[in-house]
C-alpha cells in the first residue's frame, strides 16, 4: 500500500514539473512576442511622428507664402528657424526668399533645387557658410547676406550668371573675394562695407557692369592704380578706412558721380580732381589734410539756409578751393625759390 502511494506522488510531481515548464516557456514566448511588437510599434511611431512634423512644418511654411509683383515670396520675419526643413523642397516654385532675424545657421544644400529663385535675402541671421550648390542658381539676380557670419565666398558663386546685386556687409571676418567673380557680367551693385578687407578685390576691377560699390568701414590702406578700369562706376563709398593717398587715375573715372572719403588718413587732394566734371557729391570730412582751408561765409538769410547746408554736405566747393589754395601755395614757394636764386646770382656778379 505504501509503495502505491509513493508511486502516485511521484507521478503527480512529474506532471506538475512538466506543466510548470510549459507555462514558463509560454510566458517567455509571450514576452518576446510582446517585445517585438513594441519595437516595431516604436519605429512605426517614430516614423509617424516624423511625417507629422514634416506635414506641420510644410503647412506652417505655406502660411508664409505671399504674392508680390507677380512673384511667389517666402517671407519669415523674427521667428526661430535655425534650420530649414527638408520638406521646403516641395515649394521649389518660390521665386524669392525673405528670411530675416530667424537665427538661421546655414543655407541648405538643397537650395540648388530652387531653379526659379530670383532673390535670396537672408540678411540678419547667423549664416556661416555659402554652399557651393548656390552656383547652380543661374537665374538668381540678388544675393543679400549682410549681417551674418560668412568668412569665405566660394568660387562657385560665379555660376550665378544673372546676378545683379551682391550684399555681404557686416560679416566681420570676410577679407577677400575669389577672382572668378570677375566673370559676373551683369553684377551692378556690391556692398562689402564693415568687413576686414585691406585692399580692393581684383575681381571688382573686372566687372564690366559695376555701377555702385560700398567698401566703407574696412581696413583699406590704398586703392589700385588701375581703379579707372571700373568705367561705369558712378557711386563709390570709402568712408572709415585707412587711406593715406588717392591714385592719380581716379581722375579718369568719367562716370563717377558720388565719392565718399570721410574719416580716412588723407593728406592731400590730387589736383587733377579739379577736372572731374561728373563728380557731384564728394566728402573729405575728418581727414588730416595738410592745408587748413575754410569756405568763405555767406549771408545767413533764411532762404539760403538750405543751400548753406548743401554746400557743407556735398563738399565739392571745398575740394575745388583746396586744390586752388594748394596751387597758390605751390606757386608762392616757387616764386620765393626763384627770387632767392636770382638774388644769389646778383650777389655773385657784384662780388665778381
Amino acid at each position: 500500500m505504501m509503495v502505491g502511494v509513493v508511486v502516485a506522488c511521484s507521478s503527480v510531481s512529474s506532471i506538475k514539473a512538466l506543466w510548470e515548464t510549459r507555462i514558463r516557456r509560454r510566458r517567455e514566448e509571450h514576452e518576446e512576442e510582446h517585445k517585438r511588437r513594441t519595437t516595431r510599434g516604436g519605429a512605426t511611431g517614430r516614423l509617424g511622428v516624423g511625417l507629422w512634423e514634416d506635414r506641420a512644418a510644410l503647412a506652417r511654411l505655406k502660411q508664409k507664402l505671399e504674392t508680390e509683383d507677380g512673384r511667389l515670396v517666402l517671407r519669415i520675419e523674427q521667428e526661430e528657424w535655425k534650420v530649414l526643413p527638408g520638406c521646403l523642397i516641395q515649394l521649389s516654385q518660390v521665386q524669392e526668399w525673405q528670411i530675416h532675424r530667424t537665427g538661421l545657421l546655414k543655407i541648405p544644400h538643397f537650395i540648388s533645387s530652387f531653379q526659379n529663385l530670383l532673390v535670396l535675402d537672408l540678411s540678419r541671421n547667423g549664416v556661416a557658410e555659402i554652399p557651393k550648390q548656390i552656383g547652380k542658381l543661374t537665374r538668381l539676380r540678388e544675393l543679400l547676406l549682410s549681417y551674418n557670419r560668412i568668412p569665405f565666398v566660394p568660387a562657385e558663386l560665379s555660376g550665378c550668371e544673372s546676378l545683379e546685386r551682391l550684399e555681404l556687409a557686416m560679416n566681420r571676418d570676410l577679407n577677400e573675394l575669389p577672382d572668378q567673380l570677375g566673370t559676373l557680367s551683369r553684377l551692378q551693385h556690391v556692398d562689402l562695407s564693415m568687413n576686414d578687407f585691406s585692399c580692393l578685390p581684383a575681381c571688382l576691377l573686372a566687372l564690366p557692369a559695376l555701377e555702385w560699390l560700398d567698401m566703407g568701414g574696412n581696413c583699406l590702406h590704398h586703392l589700385p592704380e588701375d581703379i579707372h578700369r571700373m568705367e561705369v562706376l558712378h557711386t563709390l563709398w570709402l568712408q572709415r578706412n585707412e587711406l593715406e593717398k588717392l591714385p592719380e587715375n581716379i581722375t579718369r573715372m568719367r562716370s563717377l558721380d558720388t565719392l565718399v572719403l570721410s574719416s580716412n588718413r588723407l593728406r592731400d587732394i590730387p589736383p587733377l580732381m579739379e577736372g572731374m566734371s561728373s563728380l557731384r557729391f564728394v566728402n573729405f570730412r575728418d581727414n588730416p589734410l595738410t592745408l587748413d582751408v575754410t569756405l568763405p561765409s555767406r549771408k545767413a538769410v533764411a532762404e539760403e539756409e538750405e543751400e548753406e547746408d548743401d554746400r557743407e554736405m556735398f563738399g565739392k566747393e571745398f575740394m575745388l578751393m583746396y586744390i586752388q589754395e594748394a596751387r597758390k601755395r605751390a606757386y608762392a614757394v616757387l616764386n620765393v625759390h626763384c627770387v632767392n636764386q636770382s638774388d644769389g646770382e646778383s650777389n655773385d656778379e657784384s662780388s665778381a
